[in-house]
């Protein structure tokens, strides 16, 4: 992926306008937000809510390409971040962008490796790299991070 630096300062301006924290404790309108367990089945419970709301915010032909980014998001979540609080998957719709986010309890910074694309994993922020138009992270408030993934509608 090519950085664009009009695109990066579009993504940082609109995760820091969104406050993670506040979207997370509140219902609000083009948001849908789903606690997940830490197991290892909540990657296809992520992915079927992600195609399932995209459907329903006429946003389709994201879906294959956001259920891949989710799926990354979501396996990092629960192979790494460890406690007693459980993931959530978040997706806004602000138009021209969606934005997917998964919160963890884990302060431990996302850091993207060089692919090894012989080995099993370490490939996950590559591929959200890859296929959204920008990815980054936030700190919660009470702790833990929300790691996100920026696309565009297109509309």
């Amino acid at each position: 992926m090519v950085e664009d630096p009009l695109a990066t300062a579009t993504c940082l301006q609109i995760t820091r306008e969104v406050g993670f924290d506040r979207l997370l404790r509140a219902e609000q309108p083009d948001t849908t937000a789903c606690p997940l367990p830490f197991r290892a089945d909540s990657v296809r419970t992520a992915r079927d809510v992600t195609r399932s709301t995209l459907d329903d915010w006429g946003l389709s032909e994201l879906g294959d390409d956001a259920a891949l980014v989710v799926s990354e998001l979501v396996t990092n979540a629960v192979r790494y971040a460890r406690g007693n609080r459980e993931i959530t998957l978040l997706l806004m719709r602000s138009a021209p962008h969606v934005l997917l986010a998964v919160a963890d309890p884990s302060d431990e910074v996302p850091t993207p490796k060089e692919p090894d694309f012989i080995s099993e994993n370490g490939r996950g922020l590559y591929i959200v790299e890859t296929y959204s138009e920008c990815w980054g992270w936030d700190c919660l408030d009470g702790g833990g991070k929300a790691v996100w993934a920026l696309f565009h509608t297109g509309s």
